[in-house]
């Protein structure tokens, strides 16, 4: 056991204990937000249709089942209810009068036409918070869309401003709108919960992928309409900002310098013995030096590729300038910094073995958050979460199993 893992078992308290959530979400925008409610301490109970499950589940399959399942499922309980059969209703509301949250990422209007939507959960428990994860919110035209997160990505802008000039746009290497979507569903959904305590009233968190994407593109539109200007693609750089690129090696790496001051400019040319940039004057300065990358990128790049990376590494080490080898999995296996923020657990997974996954995030002093248990197998937990919070007996729960209800 690591030390962080001994420190984070010594104590039972989590920030979240005490809150139950009902996870009714798929794939990934909802299920994200509920890992990351879990990993701080929630119970999270996901639901689950008896017939197949979550498609994430088998959804990357390289012959052990999806091996993120087993984090993006971690501290969760499977119960399996089919929620489109109204005989499973009573029971699942009964769930929700003894939880505080109900996290679901169906397309909008799904919940109201089975005939759970707010207005009945609500009725079953006024303190509710109900997130719900979608790709276009569940209002306005589009809300009934169905939208996974690279239609959100393409929507909000972040597509757009992937990849480089001259070629189509790229999404990056991972679901990025999905998971970015998650995290504003949980900063929505601790708010809530923090009014839902202080009031007793709860409400609706509505979160849309496309809109989430849409938050982080910066002065986007106020530069459009102030200054004209429509940003796009800009491969690698920091426009404006010179040196900010990626430089390639001996060893065939790649290492992102951002040298984004005229103090840093001048060690890293120092540092790099460039002696045809250290003597031109009209690069010293970083306004006008933002105009001239390609030159400047052009020189470094022949300096870097004349070193190993560990030559060019430790000479901007030396010279402290911001700076950081393109990670590949390999690379963050074996990173000492990776390994003394302990960022890396391993998990033992029956028919798999021990199975890597990123340690928890943000980290807490006082209410570390810690995976106390990996992906269950589906409905692992129905017979015990159904009898101890809804009062069913065994024999009712295998009933509506024989029903398919369960």
């Amino acid at each position: 056991m690591t030390s962080m893992e001994a420190s984070s078992s010594a104590g039972s308290t989590k920030a979240l204990d005490g809150v139950r959530v009902l996870e009714v979400g798929m794939f990934i925008a909802g299920p994200f937000a509920g890992q990351q409610l879990g990993d701080l301490g929630a119970e999270i109970i996901k639901i689950e249709n008896p017939e197949g499950g979550d498609p994430m589940r088998h959804w990357r399959d390289f012959g052990q089942g999806d091996l993120w399942w087993h984090s993006i499922a971690r501290n969760k309980k499977s119960v399996t209810l089919n929620l489109s059969d109204r005989r499973s209703h009573p029971v699942f509301l009964e769930l929700v009068r003894g939880s505080d949250i109900v996290l679901e990422s169906f397309r909008p209007g799904t919940l109201e036409r089975w005939g759970i939507g707010p207005d009945a959960l609500f009725r079953a428990n006024p303190a509710l918070v109900i997130t719900r994860v979608s790709g276009f919110g569940q209002t306005g035209p589009r809300a009934k869309q169905p939208g996974f997160g690279s239609v959100g990505e393409a929507t909000g802008g972040i597509r757009h401003l992937t990849g480089w000039p001259n070629r189509a746009s790229t999404r990056v290497g991972i679901s990025l709108g999905d998971e970015v979507a998650s995290l504003f569903a949980v900063a929505g959904t601790l708010a809530a919960l923090r009014h839902a305590e202080r009031t007793g009233r709860g409400q609706v968190v509505d979160t849309a992928i496309y809109e989430a994407v849409f938050a982080m593109m910066e002065s986007l539109v106020a530069e459009y309409e102030l200054a004209g200007v429509t940003r796009g693609r800009t491969g690698p750089t920091l426009p404006g900002v010179v040196p900010s690129n990626v430089y390639p090696t001996l060893d065939g790496d790649d290492v992102l310098i951002a040298a984004n001051s005229d103090p840093i400019y001048a060690r890293l040319v120092k540092a790099l013995a460039l002696d045809e940039l250290a003597t031109d004057e009209s690069l010293a300065d970083h306004t006008i030096r933002g105009g001239q990358g390609e030159k400047v990128d052009q020189t470094i790049s022949r300096r870097t590729r004349q070193l190993s990376t560990d030559e060019l590494i430790r000479l901007l080490e030396d010279a402290d300038v911001p700076h950081g080898k393109v990670f590949t999995a390999p690379d963050m296996v074996a990173d000492p910094h990776y390994r003394a923020r302990q960022m890396i657990v391993r998990r033992d997974v029956d028919g798999v073995g021990p199975v890597a996954m990123p340690a928890p995030v943000p980290r807490l002093s006082q209410t570390p958050g810690r995976i106390d248990s990996t992906g269950p197998c589906l409905g692992a937990h129905t017979e015990e979460v159904l009898c101890q919070l809804t009062g069913l007996s065994a024999t009712t729960v295998l009933q509506l199993r024989d029903q398919g209800v369960v």
